[in-house]
Parts: structure tokens; sequence; C-alpha cells
């Protein structure tokens, strides 16, 4: 049996190596972004000079060869379900039993005018990190558009560059979508206190420029001067040359529970798939890591004949942004629900908190998020999935601080804040 991946991020380099645990099979890898597998969380330190690009590497050289998994470089131009093969952009055709594409995300477009000028850029692709590199030097402002956390990402990437950096967001806070207000004012506290200047509310109506970015224009008229506009407004499935395959699509790749698309002996994993009945609470596309890892994992066993769903499991994702690590176990909406208590506690410096969600009912824990303070997954995840009492949480919080040894300790703090 020969199984092409199209794809080398974590889905698809994942999907291999457990392939290759669970058979003897042909196994070929195809990409047209590197040669080598890499992180692609750690773009930001490689751009700050904190890594080189080798250190993110997955894995090393020797691995491919050993474990059998051919590599090839190149875009796919074609898939053609019917004949079982893919026509690459040389025009070569490569054959397949199974295929699985992990084909990840695309940046979103903002949809303005000037928005294709010299200058504008986002941040997803290594050959993006090669582009701002290359027009980040001489530039003295720049202007960051969109709330998530790539867009914090990059605003640190131009700041440790010595860019003053004015970042637009169009909702109320930052992250907005993914914390809860108090969070959202310390992060957005934090990354002011390192130089951005942060604007709530305002959008993009028009980038001007001769040649070359030279400012941007908001939705209130105003003009701001910079050299650099960089785009982070979300990311899509990247599906566009999938058209006309048969594959069942909507926003993603649509697959079932074993991850299998609408069309037989084709998968789907990572970024670019959309599950047809997603988890309750769980959205349909998750875009993250971890998710696409797991994924994976799952479509690995699925190819090689050992039946097993996709679980979901317990949300959880971190990062790491102007030193303040985030965390999240579980589900801590924006917004809490009705029939859930949130107790929050933080730190009197105004740069750590703990949320701990629970049921207020049955005081069953239900997730938990930080912000520079780090807990370990294994008990977070535990006590969430038994339904630890929150009493009893607090009382043994200690276990889950993941913190080194000589830091200080808050967990009498926390208990006096349920307390009160």
């Amino acid at each position: 049996m020969h199984v092409v991946i199209i794809g080398n991020g974590i889905a698809g380099t994942t999907a291999a190596r457990h392939i290759r645990k669970l058979s003897d099979c042909r196994i070929t890898m195809i990409s047209d972004e590197s040669w080598q597998p890499f992180s692609r969380t750690a773009l930001m330190y490689i751009f700050m000079g904190k890594l080189k690009l080798e250190s993110t590497y997955l894995y090393e050289d020797w691995f491919w060869e050993k474990n059998r998994i051919d590599r090839v470089q190149a875009r796919v131009r074609e898939v053609n379900p019917a004949a079982k093969n893919i026509t690459l952009g040389d025009g070569s055709v490569l054959s397949w039993d199974k295929l699985i594409l992990a084909t990840g995300s695309r940046p979103v477009k903002i949809g303005v005018p000037g928005e294709n000028l010299p200058g504008v850029q986002h941040l997803y692709h290594l050959s993006d990190l090669d582009v701002l590199n290359r027009l980040s030097r001489g530039v003295e402002c720049a202007v960051v558009v969109g709330g998530g956390l790539t867009g914090v990402e990059l605003a640190e990437m131009l700041v440790s560059r010595g860019i003053r950096v004015t970042f637009m967001v169009r909702e109320k806070g930052l992250m907005a979508r993914q914390l809860t207000p108090e969070e959202s004012n310390m992060a957005g506290r934090i990354i002011r206190e390192h130089g951005v200047d942060l604007r709530f509310g305002m959008q993009i109506r028009e980038i001007r420029g001769n040649g070359r970015v030279e400012s941007v224009v908001t939705n209130d008229g105003l003009e701001i001067p910079c050299g650099l506009v960089g785009i982070t407004t979300g990311v899509a499935p990247e599906t566009g040359f999938l058209y006309g395959t048969g594959i069942e699509t909507d926003s993603g790749l649509l697959v079932d529970e074993y991850l299998r698309t609408s069309v037989k002996d084709i998968y789907a994993a990572g970024d670019c798939a959309e599950l047809r009945t997603p988890a309750p609470a769980r959205r349909a596309v998750e875009p993250l890591w971890y998710t696409a890892r797991a994924m994976g994992e799952t479509v690995a066993r699925n190819v090689c004949g050992n039946p097993e769903p996709y679980c979901q499991g317990i949300w959880y994702n971190s990062a790491r942004f102007f030193e303040t690590e985030y965390q999240i176990y579980g589900q801590v909406p924006a917004t809490t629900p009705s029939g859930i208590t949130s107790l929050y506690w933080e730190d009197s410096s105004g740069k750590k908190s703990v949320r701990i969600n629970y049921d207020t009912a049955t005081g069953a824990v239900t997730g938990f998020q930080t912000m520079g303070i780090r807990y370990r997954q294994q008990v977070c995840e535990h006590w969430i999935a038994t339904g630890t009492h929150i009493s009893g949480v607090l009382k043994n919080l200690s276990m889950a601080n993941f913190d080194p040894e000589f830091y200080r300790r808050f967990e009498a703090a926390i208990r006096a804040c349920r307390l009160s």
C-alpha cells in the first residue's frame, strides 16, 4: 500500500510517523513550503534571533531515511480521485492507494484598497518570515491589524527590531474572542508596557503607498504613516486546489469521526479538516498545533485499518508573549455562561492571574485559565475529566503548579479569594 500525505506540518508529519509505527507500507510526504518539517509556532523566535531554523526542525535528518518516509518538495497541481493519482507542478504523476490531506491554512485577506502593495505582509508560512526579514530593514513604524494571538506575536517580533508598532484591534479588547475581560485587559497592559501603541475599535479603510506601503487610513479617517503593515486577521483552511475533486467542503474539508472525507480512501487532518459533528462547545475547525497533532495520530490508525474515532478531548492551548505565558484547559469562554461560576484571582502586580470555572450547582470544575503562572496539563485535565469539586481543587492547587521551585507561590491568595 502506498500512502501519500500532502502537507508536512505537524498533522502530516505525525501521521507519517505513526503510519510507520503501525505498518510497513510505502509513505510519501509532499510539501512545497520546506524540505525539512519545522515547528510553525517557533517562527517568531527565529525572527527575534532566539532560535535558528534548524533548531525548530521536528526531527533530525536521519529520521526520514531510517523510517523510510520519502519526502517530495513540490506543489500539487491536481488531485484525481478516480485515477488515484496526483499531478505535481512539474507535470509528474504520483499514484496512491490512500491519500491524507494535511494542507493546513491560508491567511485571510481583509479586502481593502492597497492590500497588495509591497510592505503588506501576513505571518503564517516560512516564506513569510523571509519576506518580513527583508521588508523590516530600515522600517521605523509599522501597523499590525488583528486582535488575536498572531497579531500579538507579530507586534512583539517587530518591537524586538526597534520598530514602533501601532496595533489596530477591531474589537473593544485584546484577544476579546478568547479571553475574559480581566485577562484581556491584562494582556493589553502588558503589551503597552513594551511600547506598543494599542488601539481598540479601529479598522483599516485603505492602505496607501507609491510602489510600497507609506500609510494606512482608518475607518474614522485617521492616516497613520508606516513602512510595513502586518495582516493577522485569521486563517482559513487551504482547500482551493481541490476544487472539482468531488470532496465535500464547507469552510474546510468535511470529515466524519474517522477523519474520512466524502471520497473513498481520502482523509483529512489538521487545520484543513472540518468535523461534521464536533463535540459540544467545540468548533468544527480548530487551527491549532495540539489539535493537528492529535488528528495526525488518529488518521494514521484509520489509514492502517485500526478504526478509531477522533476525540477532540479536553480543550487545551498555551502561548507566550512578551515573557508572559498564557494557558487554558477546558471551557473558559470569553463570556461566562449561565450555570457556571468563575473564580478569578489577580496578583497585585497586574501580570499574573488564575481563573477557575466550575458548575454552580455541582461544584465540578470545568476549566482553568492562567496568565503568568504555569499549571500542569495532566493535573488540570484529570480534575476536569473527573468532575473534581472546586473545594478539592483549591485544597490541592499546589499539585497543578508547574513553576520552578524558587518562583513565588500564590495558592494561599487564590484560596483566600474563594473564601471572600
